[in-house]
């Protein structure tokens, strides 16, 4: 009988996952399953809500020559004893030998009331062309959250759109993880654009006409922009895997469950035991893990002992409109060096970066020994 390895989810991870096993262990029989079509670049969102056309990359293109089956419905979910997956459409049931779980992540709707009500969100490509509708009848725009995402989002807006009025607000600073020397260009560029920055202002409710701070201050808000949170989906814990208390699947140092070994997890939905710190949220690290998965799935079929997962961080690239960016250089643990590129050189960096993960997903390159 053949074995099955099922791969949930088709993002950076769970594409590399499925096409590295594929390779790995050609007589295997491999199914993604994906609730779209599509590939979506996550790091892309925010130009498609800025309004720019992006080119669609459907999942059969980027899976052709590689034997795997696609099959484009959502996960509702997972029977560990039976070692089924259901779905919300045909096949509806689909058995497995080896499951890779990368359903990656969303946006944080409940922490906040309001949020899930009156807020935009951009996790995904429905919500970035939601909020591009938006954008296109909007006057003024508050973005909330300091990290990457709505940092992107309040610049790209800005830069595209010189006649909205944006802001960004953050419960934090803003930036947090960069260097002095990083942030100061993100401060610069804010000012340039200018966009209304306020820092260590946290949210207590969202509503229709604005916001409501937690300090009592009312902000009036037509279009707000929620990039203050990610949550992962509750399918994992609901099977009865280990997870940690934000519901990540919790797996050991070769990505497989610490309760089920015929279970790998990998990307947002995964975090390591012991007490380490979960992935960063970033192609740089989803796509590693998923080539590592990937081949460990393969390696257990095939009687194998898998290799321990190895990757490290060495930069975060953060755009600031099509023609300025900041790159924070790291070390291994994610901490910043005093190094940073910014400017067109950062911009240019970044979309090299960014269009070289695609060719990666078409052709996926070995991964170090």
């Amino acid at each position: 009988m053949t074995d099955h390895i099922l791969v949930l989810g088709a993002g950076y991870a769970g594409l590399g996952a499925a096409k590295r096993a594929a390779r790995r262990l050609p007589r295997a029989r491999v199914t993604l399953v994906n609730a779209s079509g599509l590939f979506v670049e996550r790091v892309r969102l925010h130009q498609l809500a800025a309004g720019q056309r992006l080119p669609e990359l459907p999942l059969t293109g980027l899976l052709q020559g590689t034997g795997i089956d696609l099959v484009v419905a959502r996960v509702t979910g997972i029977d560990l004893a039976t070692r089924t997956v259901t779905l919300d459409g045909p096949p509806h049931r689909i058995g497995y030998d080896m499951l890779v779980y990368a359903l990656g992540s969303a946006a944080e709707l409940d922490a906040v009331p309001g949020v899930r009500e009156h807020a935009h969100t951009l996790a995904t490509a429905d919500e970035a062309a939601r909020l591009r509708r938006r954008l296109a009848e909007s006057r003024e725009v508050t973005v909330v959250g300091g990290g990457l995402t709505g940092i992107e989002a309040a610049t790209e807006f800005a830069s595209t759109r010189p006649d909205l009025r944006v802001s960004l607000l953050s419960g934090g600073p803003i930036g947090p993880g960069l260097s002095v020397r990083a942030r100061g260009h993100l401060h610069r560029a804010f000012s340039r654009m200018g966009i209304a920055v306020r820092e260590h202002a946290p949210v207590a409710k969202v509503g229709e006409a604005g916001l409501l701070l937690e300090d009592g201050q009312e902000i009036a808000g037509e279009t707000v922009v929620w990039a203050a949170g990610f949550r992962v989906p509750d399918l994992a814990a609901a099977a009865g895997l280990a997870t940690d208390e934000e519901g990540r699947m919790i797996v050991d140092d070769t990505l497989r469950s610490v309760s089920h070994p015929d279970v790998l997890g990998i990307g947002d939905a995964a975090a390591p035991g012991r007490g380490g710190r979960p992935a960063r949220m970033a192609c740089q690290t989803g796509l590693p893990m998923g080539l590592y998965a990937g081949e460990a799935a393969a390696d257990l079929l095939a009687g194998r002992t898998p290799r321990r997962a190895r990757y490290r961080y060495v930069w975060q690239n953060i755009s600031l409109g099509r023609h300025d960016g900041v790159t924070q250089f790291t070390r291994a643990d994610d901490s910043p060096l005093d190094a940073v590129l910014t400017g067109r050189a950062s911009a240019a960096f970044k979309e090299a970066i960014t269009r070289g993960t695609v060719w990666v997903m078409r052709h996926p390159v070995p991964i170090p020994g």
